[in-house]
């Protein structure tokens, strides 16, 4: 975290008020105040200011960090990271159930996964999930039946993105934070049409 970065001596800091605050979209810079005013004389600062809206989102999101026990009920980029195991096993396990009559050309099967935080914030950083994985059950032509299912999930109503790993379609059940989340997901999957019955 930035404050404990200038604890440890840094003399600037710069982060990203999106990835670290789940606000706008802008580089911030914190650190010694005769170092940040030399910055604020660039000749860059104006070509690189933020505008008014950004200034005031800013402001809303570290107004929101003024009560940290709420902090996760209002940023739901928070609220995935830090979403319990458990929680994300349960919601998996309830959609494999909903899956499985639909794809029976598929093995559905809740499984362990890593969610990837990426980005320029936590590059290559992964935090335990869980998933459902469904595998087609024919050897012959298991490529294009996952890139079939991956099509029909993308063209859901609201569209569902997965990945393709370990020779199975897997959707990461991290970000479906809420029952409101998890009943669109369901609600809508009397349109999925399914590899092999288009």
């Amino acid at each position: 975290m930035p404050a404990e970065r200038l604890a440890a001596g840094a003399d600037l800091v710069t982060f990203s008020g999106d990835k670290l605050l789940g606000g706008p979209q802008a580089g911030i810079i914190v650190g010694r105040a005769d170092l940040v005013a030399r910055i604020k004389r660039n000749p860059l600062k104006r070509a690189l200011r933020v505008d008014k809206m950004t200034i005031a989102a800013l402001a809303a999101v570290l107004g929101l960090a003024a009560d940290p026990e709420r902090l996760r009920e209002h940023l739901p980029a928070l609220r995935a990271l830090t979403r319990p195991l458990d929680d994300i096993r349960r919601t998996a396990a309830r959609l494999a159930v909903a899956l499985a009559p639909i794809l029976k050309e598929y093995a559905v099967d809740v499984v362990d996964c890593a969610s990837e935080i990426g980005s320029g914030a936590q590059p290559g950083r992964d935090v335990p999930s869980a998933g459902v994985a469904m595998t087609p059950r024919a050897a012959k032509g298991r490529g294009g039946a996952l890139l079939r299912l991956a099509d029909a999930f993308r063209a859901l109503p609201v569209p569902v993105i997965g990945r393709i790993q370990d020779d199975a379609y897997l959707l990461d059940c991290r970000c479906l934070l809420d029952a409101e989340d998890t009943e669109t997901f369901l609600t809508q999957l009397g349109s999925l049409v399914p590899a092999g019955r288009q």
